[in-house]
């Protein structure tokens, strides 16, 4: 799967760089040329959907999501594990909801065939990254799942915001 977390990463990296550049040249043809693209700013809602998307799963893996975790981490490594497993299984139930109300959702803008206002692209389409993206983070849970039951991990790797914080002060204090 080391491929697939590369391609995971490469699609976000081209999706904010096309986002980037498409927005660079919308200013550029508007307060350079006074015309613009009509379809620019739709375009780039598609790339940033996709993105967050994609970057959903993303952070699962790299252990970027924040949460409150400040009591799990007072616990010893079999209750931390426990309570990982249930914060994943809880997290696998509301992708299933999502997914589920998602594909729905989907499914019901197919068959009405609306487009989107400035591109002609039935809106469906665009949709399909609801249920693609919860499809994804659902994997990647079960991934976590696997290494919580395996015993490979103790916990559900959460950022560590007070941690960065103080690291981060301890270099600004370094360069004083």
């Amino acid at each position: 799967m080391k491929w697939f977390d590369r391609l995971e990463e490469w699609v976000i990296g081209v999706l904010l760089a096309a986002m980037t550049a498409l927005t660079f040249v919308q200013v550029v043809l508007r307060y350079v040329f006074n015309t613009g693209l009509t379809w620019a700013q739709e375009l780039t809602s598609v790339f940033f959907a996709f993105m967050i998307f994609a970057g959903l799963g993303y952070g699962v893996r790299v252990g970027a999501h924040i949460g409150v975790d400040a009591v799990v981490r007072l616990l010893g490594r079999g209750p931390r594990r426990a309570v990982s497993i249930v914060a994943v299984l809880l997290c696998l139930g509301y992708c299933a909801l999502v997914l589920v109300g998602s594909s729905e959702y989907v499914l019901k803008m197919r068959d009405i065939g609306v487009e989107l206002e400035d591109l002609p692209i039935e809106r469906w389409q665009v949709l399909i990254v609801l249920p693609l993206g919860f499809a994804w983070l659902a994997w990647r849970f079960v991934q976590v799942l696997w290494g919580l039951w395996s015993g490979r991990l103790d916990s559900l790797h959460l950022a560590d915001e007070s941690a960065e914080a103080l690291k981060l002060r301890a270099q600004e204090e370094n360069r004083a």
